[in-house]
């Protein structure tokens, strides 16, 4: 597959925040059967470096750094086609110009000036909401063993019951399907509000009955998603919840969440909405935001 597998390393000479989220995307790359494209996307500012280096050599240290990255995915995957290199741009721009060609970006929380207590950079939300391609936001995932001592959890997706994206439930499957996953599929609901003449009036439902109807909206969506994916292990999740809430909830003890990406062009984070949003910035494990079909 010509598309790569793109990871953008925010500062490649932090090896500690770098190495786990490069590991990751050549993981991904592996089982993708794809190249893996390093990228550290850098201006120089001076106020960013010591006084002694230049543009130059500044510029000469992140490559070098990045060289060491690409050196430790090569030895990890030997059979990977690695390439690896700085491009004189604002991450931004960098990051969501090369999504156009790329299949899969992977980055870090931190993002461009980002601190360590900071849960989600401007950069990755930056990428999550334009990118062309869907993003994972690599944040360490640390469920406690299963039974056999393997890692627990898996993929869970949130899914619009009423409006499903094909997009995201592809990428969702597809996951699961090639690191051997279960897979949950949330569907999160509530009671709608009934306007009256100056306020929000609570209608009455028989919550069993509503409740019985969002299960079975579920279950059609993912019918036919089960049929081609018969492999992967399904689990059906419909809660009267906040959407956000649940998958946030969920992911401290899963290794991926999924979720699509809605908004408005002209929102604050330009496409990625509220949900998608909420869940990049707290969630415990990775988030990967697939573009709207």
């Amino acid at each position: 597959m010509d598309h790569p597998v793109i990871a953008g390393v925010e500062d490649p000479a932090d090896a500690a925040d770098a190495a786990d989220a490069v590991d990751w995307a050549a993981d991904e790359a592996g089982l993708r059967g794809a190249r893996l494209h390093l990228v550290h996307a850098w201006l120089w500012e001076p106020h960013q470096a010591p006084a002694s280096l230049d543009a130059q050599a500044a510029r000469r240290a992140g490559e070098e750094a990045l060289d060491v990255l690409a050196q430790r995915v090569r030895d990890r995957h030997p059979e990977l086609e690695v390439a690896s290199g700085v491009v004189d741009a604002s991450p931004r721009d960098a990051l969501v110009a090369l999504s156009a060609a790329g299949q899969l970006l992977v980055l870090g929380p931190r993002g461009s000036g980002g601190f360590r207590g900071l849960l989600v950079g401007s950069t990755a939300l930056h990428a999550t909401a334009h990118a062309a391609c869907p993003v994972v936001v690599y944040r360490a995932a640390q469920p406690a063993p299963g039974a056999d001592g393997g890692p627990r959890g898996g993929v869970v997706v949130g899914v619009h019951g009423r409006e499903p994206s094909d997009g995201v439930l592809s990428f969702a499957f597809e996951t699961a399907r090639r690191r051997l996953l279960p897979l949950r599929a949330v569907h999160a609901w509530s009671f709608p509000l009934v306007l009256g003449a100056g306020h929000a009036l609570p209608p009455v439902y028989e919550e069993s009955h509503v409740a019985g109807e969002e299960d079975r909206l579920l279950a059609e969506v993912l019918a036919g998603w089960r049929a081609k994916y018969p492999e992967v292990p399904v689990t059906e999740d419909v809660v009267r919840s906040g959407p956000a809430r649940r998958l946030v909830d969920l992911s401290q003890e899963q290794q991926l969440v999924v979720v699509g990406r809605h908004g408005e062009p002209r929102g604050a984070f330009g496409r990625l909405g509220s949900v998608s949003q909420a869940v990049v910035q707290h969630a415990h494990c990775p988030v990967a935001v697939v573009p709207a079909d």
